[in-house]
């Protein structure tokens, strides 16, 4: 079973195992609007916590996507290079845009879980 954390900046990480795929939030999507670009890191990148790990743009802005966790890209989703739309049609599903290899899962407890994210949204 896999589980889903958020960062305070509306990236979240779907963990299985070792491994998890990153991509930003429905609230992050819907926020910058129409997505015409998203810069992944090549495979093999290793990344700190926090660290800027992508940059996506808009119609309305340019951003950085940071690394809920430390780790080392295994994969990128090719699709952004063709359809960054996805990441508005399915943000939290197919719009993935990394997959890393955790070196840290104790990392995990600084972010919030699913419903904690929900609540921290109501405050914005």
């Amino acid at each position: 079973m896999s589980e889903m954390y958020f960062t305070k900046e509306h990236e979240w990480i779907k963990v299985e195992g070792a491994k998890g795929k990153v991509g930003i939030s429905d609230h992050a999507a819907h926020e910058l609007g129409d997505i015409t670009f998203v810069e992944l890191p090549k495979p093999g990148k290793s990344v700190k916590q926090f660290e800027v790990l992508a940059a996506i743009e808009s119609v309305k802005a340019a951003s950085d996507i940071y690394s809920p966790v430390s780790g080392k890209v295994l994969t990128v989703n090719t699709v952004m290079d063709t359809a960054p739309e996805i990441v508005n049609e399915s943000a939290e599903e197919k719009g993935w845009m990394v997959e890393l290899e955790i070196s840290d899962a104790g990392e995990l407890e600084k972010l919030m879980t699913k419903g904690q994210y929900d609540e921290y949204l109501k405050t914005l």
